[in-house]
């Protein structure tokens, strides 16, 4: 099983489904591959700096209604064992992550480059839209943080992030975290992990009995 999971470093959703679906495959038999894909929920600039939860209140117009979103989250992804600081977090454009991520992938260490970069930004309050911060983060995995500096400085991986930006487009894909399997179902959401393991069984049930016949 191939399972390509839509994603923006920045969305706490993605953060609690990500953790879900792991915590579903060290249950779940058979090989299955995990593969980020880049998505930007907000590709708009952002001053550098720019604390999260201020940010979230000048977009959505109301400082209460964003402290009961963060606030929900925040509780749902405790319950999951996940921080999730919002006082600390640090706004942020993810393009550059994203490019980050994909070279981290040339070197086999995607998925924990993907969440070093969740770490940072959900519970040390780091600005991930920082190309120090980045490379020093890539330095913390075991990458040569001088070359993610110099990488990041030029336009290597703007291929890969912007394939990924326009696949999800053509698959439709408007909210993440979401989930294809194979190329040929797709699971949306941060599901609980009751609901998303049923979901990946079923798919593999389907798929045994497609490959009996």
């Amino acid at each position: 099983m191939n399972i390509e999971l839509w994603f923006d470093v920045v969305c706490p959703w993605c953060y609690l489904g990500k953790h879900r679906l792991e915590t579903v495959l060290r249950e779940l038999p058979g090989e299955v591959t995990v593969t980020c894909r880049a998505y930007q929920l907000d590709p708009a600039p952002v001053p550098p700096g720019a604390p999260l939860r201020a940010a979230m209140a000048a977009k959505l117009g109301d400082a209460d209604r964003a402290g009961q979103l963060l606030s929900q989250v925040t509780e749902l992804a405790a319950a999951d064992g996940l921080v999730l600081d919002f006082d600390r977090a640090i706004a942020a454009n993810t393009f550059d992550a994203h490019r980050l991520v994909a070279w981290a992938a040339g070197q086999d260490l995607q998925l924990l480059m993907v969440e070093t970069l969740q770490r940072a930004h959900f519970e040390q309050g780091v600005d991930v839209g920082s190309h120090v911060e980045l490379a020093r983060l890539a330095g913390s995995i075991g990458l040569d943080e001088a070359a993610a500096l110099a990488y990041l400085a030029s336009p290597a991986g703007t291929e890969a992030v912007n394939a990924d930006l326009a696949e999800a487009r053509e698959l439709a894909i408007t909210s993440v975290p979401t989930f294809v399997i194979d190329r040929k179902y797709v699971v949306q959401g941060a599901q609980e992990t009751p609901v998303l393991r049923s979901a990946l069984e079923e798919i593999m049930r389907r798929e045994a009995v497609d490959t009996a016949r």
